[in-house]
């Protein structure tokens, strides 16, 4: 089985069981204890707050199209679709596609957003330069870092002339007793601890990507790295960096 197919099917196993908290695992939401409108709202004010980070940066993106990579519910596409015309979000589980486009039917947005299963190491069923808004945040995180570099790149492709990408890694983990854990203990030990001692339905890989890789990434795709930001808005045992990258 390759990374990619164990990740697949990690997270298909996730979405089928506990879809909202596999997206945001957060204290007391375990179990289906997601508040949905707050679930939901958490959403927006994220987005708000990363798109109002432009102006600061001289980016100024068409708003016609936004994509959100790695979208599971569509936590994130919904609050996209209140600034774009239309939305693409794309996940590797079909159970997160499925709940997602029943939480938009539900919430009104059904003919805003199209949610696709990508199943691929690439975003080919993305069109070249089609893309103003690319949006991806706590998605990357869970890959090896070699397919972080991969989509990373795929971004800057989808990108239309002056579009922005603007995406959210672990940059490192914290120096707590959890983040020495993940520094230094290997993956298959990890993934047993989180399905045999944690009781999680499938593991969740954690994987950090320094800003030195993810200038690497991008280098020779013809964008740029516009900016960064520290990002703490979700806490636990890592850092988070936001970056905005355009064409």
């Amino acid at each position: 089985m390759t990374k990619f197919d164990e990740l697949q099917e990690d997270w298909t196993r996730l979405g089928a069981d506990d879809p909202l908290w596999a997206v945001y695992v957060a204290p007391g939401t375990k179990g289906g204890k997601w508040d949905v409108e707050k679930f939901f709202a958490l959403g927006r004010a994220e987005v708000d707050g990363a798109l109002a980070q432009l102006p600061s940066l001289g980016l100024a993106p068409n708003l016609g199209a936004a994509l959100d990579f790695g979208c599971g519910v569509g936590r994130l596409s919904q609050a996209l679709a209140a600034h774009v015309d239309r939305v693409t979000g794309v996940d590797i589980s079909p159970p997160m596609l499925a709940k997602a486009r029943e939480f938009a039917a539900d919430r009104g947005f059904a003919d805003r957003i199209e949610f696709v299963l990508n199943e691929a190491t690439d975003l080919a069923v993305v069109p070249d330069a089609s893309i103003d808004v690319v949006y991806s945040s706590l998605v990357l995180q869970h890959m090896p870092p070699e397919l972080q570099r991969g989509y990373l790149r795929e971004f800057t492709r989808v990108l239309a002339p002056g579009g922005v990408a603007i995406f959210q890694v672990a940059s490192r983990p914290t120096a707590s007793l959890k983040g020495f854990v993940f520094r230094h203990a290997p993956w298959p030990l990890l993934r047993w601890a989180q399905k045999t001692l944690l009781g999680y339905p499938a593991p969740m890989r954690m994987s950090a990507l320094p800003p030195d890789v993810v200038r690497e990434a991008i280098e020779g795709t013809g964008a740029r790295l516009a900016g960064s930001v520290e990002d703490e808005t979700y806490g636990g045992h890592w850092h988070y960096t936001r970056y905005y990258v355009t064409r």
